[in-house]
């Protein structure tokens, strides 16, 4: 049984993908697998990852959707897929590598019987390296106010896009579809708060800060989904209430 699996939603990121990053860190880590889900990309996405599942035929699933269905659902599928591994741990990382695929690997040794959430967390601290434009950490800021409100949990990054569960956690979290394409970690957090009580979010759940997050240029979220987001946010508030 492997130690850790990894799901990496992919979307036309045949510009970015980091080939070289992703076939270094399977040679020299075991017991780890990535599964790389392409969201019906319309680029060269899939090509130049099939070189890479048959580099690595033991560490690497390639997953593909004939549809575009919204990061979401391509993680919901990843993560169904790998707890078919029968894998210890699973969680996801976003394609980009703003938080490395090492820090993620760190980040999964906290993750046991008693803790069986733990999310990277973008805090910005004297010895640590977080590289986000003002603009979108104003505008996260805001965000996450209002989430950890929604949530009544006290929670500073809930959208940062490195979390690790234990196998049987996942199975729980990921059952169903979820309302928001792009907001689905804040159902997650609704989804442990059914699971364990709200009680018990403090001791079995972990916030790490994250040693590095570079902030990427070519972000999958359009613009004009900031207007949006409210929307959903009250959607996931009303039916997880």
């Amino acid at each position: 049984m492997s130690e850790l699996a990894i799901v990496i939603p992919c979307y036309n990121e045949g510009q970015r993908l980091a080939i070289a990053l992703f076939s270094d860190f399977l040679t020299h880590t075991k017991g780890v697998q990535l599964l790389f889900v392409n969201d019906g990309s319309q680029d060269n996405t899939l090509e130049i990852l099939r070189p890479l599942e048959t580099s690595y035929p033991q560490q690497v699933t390639l997953i593909d959707l004939p549809k575009n269905e919204g990061k979401a659902e391509a993680v919901r599928h990843g993560m169904k897929r790998a707890i078919e591994l029968e894998v210890e741990k699973v969680g996801y990382l976003d394609a980009d590598l703003s938080t490395s695929l090492e820090e993620c690997y760190l980040l999964s040794k906290h993750v046991q019987t008693k803790t069986p959430f733990v999310f990277g967390s973008r805090i910005m601290k004297i010895d640590n390296r977080i590289e986000r434009k003002w603009y979108r950490f104003l505008v996260g800021r805001l965000v996450a106010t209002v989430i950890s409100k929604m949530l009544r949990i006290k929670v500073y990054d809930t959208q940062c896009g490195c979390k690790i569960f234990t196998r049987t956690t996942a199975q729980i979290l990921f059952q169903e579809h979820f309302l928001s394409k792009w907001l689905f970690d804040v159902e997650l957090f609704f989804r442990m708060i059914k699971f364990i009580g709200r009680p018990q979010m403090a001791l079995q759940v972990k916030e790490i800060p994250l040693h590095q997050w570079i902030d990427t240029a070519d972000s999958r979220i359009k613009f004009s989904y900031g207007f949006f987001l409210w929307l959903d946010l009250i959607k996931i508030y009303r039916h997880y209430r």
